[in-house]
């Protein structure tokens, strides 16, 4: 069994925009260093490297879709953001996902920060028990520990975000977690940040069109940068995206996978929701 993750990690002052990034990484680190306690790295090190179940492929289901023509399209699962709240009061996971694979997603995203966006590890492990489909571990990793632990709760592709890592950081973190076979999809907001990120050497690059300093959502973001990005690389464009159109704009200027959440969430019927995106709804 995985340490829990702690309960002595305050809620957010959401109403503090600018520092929501800063103290979101603050309390990370605590909760982290408190888990590591019970858990230590040696040992959840060991574990990871045990794990028999291979991945399924995160990467590789975005270049297939891209291969046939299709949407990559990303559903995110969460219950809370700091931006919105409480998506879905009757917040069923494994249900949401079984949805979303039915729909036609090509992936899932889980969130599993909990003092903002409500997730857990174990929600993670409850949707791979429940879909087929690749998961992404959504979080704000910045330590070893996490991406063993991300390897040992059954995430296939992790998310390192550059806002928050420093060159060296980023590029150990992504080296362990190849090391475990993990895919590694490396987040980025601005041309600096993206030259970072395309320094390293991963194949997955996210361009996350909200600011998460003041959480606006922007799609210009990545109509900006995904032109800048080489064609060897997969383009994965990152929040704000609410239709159809959204996705068609931004697969123009190269973005083939599209990450998706809160509009999905809001909606009565998540997998409905899923094929307006993916234009498959009955008209």
């Amino acid at each position: 069994m995985m340490p829990q993750q702690t309960d002595s990690v305050p809620d957010l002052d959401a109403d503090d925009l600018p520092d929501v990034l800063d103290r979101i990484c603050a309390r990370t680190r605590v909760d982290v260093a408190q888990r590591a306690t019970v858990m230590p790295l040696k040992e959840i090190t060991a574990r990871a490297r045990e794990v028999a179940t291979p991945p399924r492929g995160f990467g590789q289901a975005l270049k297939q879709r891209t291969a046939d023509h299709q949407i990559g399209l990303i559903a995110e699962i969460k219950k809370a953001s700091p931006s919105a709240g409480i998506l879905r009061a009757d917040y069923q996971p494994t249900l949401i996902a079984q949805e979303y694979e039915q729909a036609g997603a090509a992936c899932i995203s889980v969130l599993t920060e909990g003092s903002c966006f409500h997730g857990s590890a174990e929600d993670l492990t409850r949707v791979r028990e429940a879909c087929k489909l690749p998961i992404l571990r959504k979080d704000f990793i910045l330590d070893p520990w996490q991406v063993h632990e991300s390897r040992l709760i059954g995430a296939d592709c992790i998310l390192l975000i550059m806002a928050i890592l420093t060159d060296a950081e980023a590029a150990e973190l992504l080296d362990i977690a190849r090391g475990l076979d993990m895919d590694v999809l490396v987040e980025v907001h601005d041309e600096q940040e993206l030259n970072r990120a395309l320094a390293l050497d991963t194949s997955l690059i996210g361009i996350n069109n909200r600011n998460l300093k003041t959480l606006k959502t922007d799609l210009g973001t990545t109509l900006e940068l995904a032109p800048m990005v080489p064609p060897d690389r997969i383009i994965v464009s990152e929040s704000g995206i609410r239709t159809h159109e959204d996705i068609v704009k931004l697969n123009a200027v190269g973005a083939s996978g599209f990450l998706v959440g809160e509009s999905l969430l809001r909606m009565d019927d998540p997998a409905n929701a899923v094929r307006m995106l993916l234009g498959t709804a009955p008209a």
